[in-house]
């Protein structure tokens, strides 16, 4: 699997997990203080091939992708689940300990957020009624939302945001919700 795209990872043994499952290449963050220099690099790198953000499903990497995503507008974004980069030891998250497959995949199901102003066809409304926000088990439903969706795991309100700005339809919310349902 070829990607055009740079590949914004946060340090070389994410590079290294994305080179042994696709041929690409990256920009290394080495880290959630992203540097000016390194800004200007995936600026330069969005305007000749594109740019695919593609952090660690915890608060750094969530951190570096909202960073980047206010400097740098029109990059893409690419996510894997929590349980799919734990270690295999249990002790440590990230990138780098997973799977080639789920790395491809990821890869596939790559979201453009748009730019401008969106209909909402989503509603606060449409999260309360489907246990979003609001309920004792909203948490874990986000993050499993996410995973289905393939937009990352959220709070309440990054949730509402990213369902707008990825363009999930009523018809994707609605499987997934259905999804969600059954498997509880």
């Amino acid at each position: 699997m070829d990607i055009k795209e740079i590949i914004v990872v946060e340090g070389k043994d994410d590079t290294t997990a994305i080179k042994r499952a696709v041929k690409a290449d990256t920009i290394e963050t080495n880290g959630s203080a992203i540097s000016k220099d390194t800004i200007k690099r995936i600026l330069h790198a969005q305007e000749k091939r594109g740019v695919i953000v593609f952090t660690d499903p915890d608060y750094p990497g969530r951190r570096i992708r909202a960073i980047i995503e206010q400097h740098v507008p029109g990059v893409k974004h690419a996510f894997l689940s929590k349980d799919k980069t734990i270690a295999k030891n249990g002790k440590g998250l990230g990138i780098e300990h997973a799977r080639d497959e789920d790395i491809r995949e990821a890869l596939r199901n790559v979201y453009t957020p748009s730019v401008g102003l969106q209909p909402e066809v989503i509603t606060l409304e449409d999260l309360m009624m489907a246990r979003l926000i609001g309920h004792a088990k909203s948490k874990n439903r986000r993050n499993r939302l996410g995973e289905l969706l393939n937009i990352g795991m959220t709070n309440g309100k990054q949730l509402h945001k990213r369902l707008l700005i990825f363009q999930i339809t009523v018809e994707q919310f609605a499987d997934a919700v259905r999804q969600l349902d059954q498997e509880e």
